[in-house]
């Protein structure tokens, strides 16, 4: 379901395109498949979100442009821990939530790509991840947890998990978000967060979902149709 979706999203990648690469499981179907289309003549420039996606693209000769040389990005395709009816999304769950979200910012057309176990009424059953600077994090821990009691410090393998960035991510387990934005909001306020992993509808232009029976759904964002 994912591939099927990534495929998709990709038809829409032209010639002369500046174009974002995404993070994750889902994102690496795309970017598989931008590569075999640049190796058959696509002629793209690329910016990444993470050190694993830049890795994965030069592996298979994508193009990647350095950030001085960007002034727009055409297009973006990446994925999705959560898509709520209002194409509000949490993202993060590979840590990459800070680099995605400028890349998702500066882009014309964003598509996310995700299955179709990935819509849900309410946000907020996934953990919301934060990314928080290092120095004082423990203060800041405390600060959040009074807005989330369960907060918890994400680690792997028994060790700090730390981003690209070299900062922490703080998983915090809501269960349910009554208000993405006001949360946003109320978290970017606290000293010491950096970034979360609440994206704004008003940044998705397309979501489109595999489908276990085979199609791929296309959802429009109400402010792109004419």
């Amino acid at each position: 379901m994912k591939k099927q979706a990534a495929e998709k999203a990709v038809e829409q990648i032209q010639d002369n395109m500046v174009v974002g690469l995404g993070t994750g499981s889902t994102a690496y179907f795309a970017i598989q498949k931008i590569g075999e289309k640049v190796a058959q003549g696509l002629d793209i420039g690329a910016v990444a979100t993470s050190v694993h996606t830049e890795k994965l693209a030069k592996e298979l000769g994508i193009p990647l442009l350095p950030f001085a040389d960007v002034h727009a990005i055409d297009l973006t395709i990446d994925g999705a821990d959560e898509v709520d009816p209002q194409f509000n999304l949490i993202k993060g769950g590979g840590g990459a939530l800070m680099r995605e979200k400028l890349i998702a910012y500066n882009t014309r057309h964003y598509i996310i790509i995700v299955d179709e176990s990935k819509m849900v009424q309410q946000l907020g059953a996934f953990p919301l991840p934060v990314e928080i600077l290092p120095f004082g994090y423990e203060l800041t821990l405390a600060q959040l947890r009074k807005v989330c009691s369960a907060v918890q410090l994400r680690s792997t393998n028994g060790k700090t998990f730390i981003t690209d960035n070299g900062n922490l991510i703080a998983d915090l387990h809501l269960g349910s978000i009554a208000d993405p934005e006001l949360l946003d909001t109320l978290l970017h306020g606290v000293p010491g967060v950096l970034e979360t992993g609440l994206f704004s509808h008003r940044m998705v232009s397309q979501v489109m979902i595999g489908t276990s029976g085979g199609e791929v759904k296309i959802l429009q964002h109400p402010s792109t149709t004419s």
